[in-house]
């Protein structure tokens, strides 16, 4: 992930308009900030949201609220709760999904 250049931005979430994706079971909701090839957004997953699909995108992912279980493809999961982050790379070997059982508001960099 590269930031492209740009001027200092202040970013107001509530002004962009929010974007429904659905999961497996459940749906996400982003609103989202695309600068260049750099997307930032943040993302509330409802409860029960289950990923339909494996990731092999690079993120920074942070937790607002919530609790996040992330699935790797080799079989490890990692339970993240509000203050904790992953980092990923593109690519890699660490393709992943993510569920909650309780819902979740995340705050993601790709």
């Amino acid at each position: 992930m590269k930031i492209p250049a740009l001027p200092f931005t202040v970013t107001d979430w509530s002004k962009h308009p929010a974007t429904t994706h659905a999961g497996e079971t459940g749906h996400a909701i982003w609103r989202t900030l695309d600068i260049g090839d750099l997307r930032v957004r943040r993302v509330e997953y409802t409860p029960g949201y289950i990923a339909d699909h494996w990731c092999d995108r690079g993120h920074v992912l942070y937790v607002l609220e919530g609790e996040l279980d992330t699935e790797l493809r080799d079989g490890r999961t990692f339970r993240l709760t509000p203050g904790m982050s992953y980092q990923v790379s593109d690519h890699g070997d660490a393709a992943h999904r993510s569920s909650t059982r309780s819902g979740a508001k995340l705050f993601i960099v790709d």
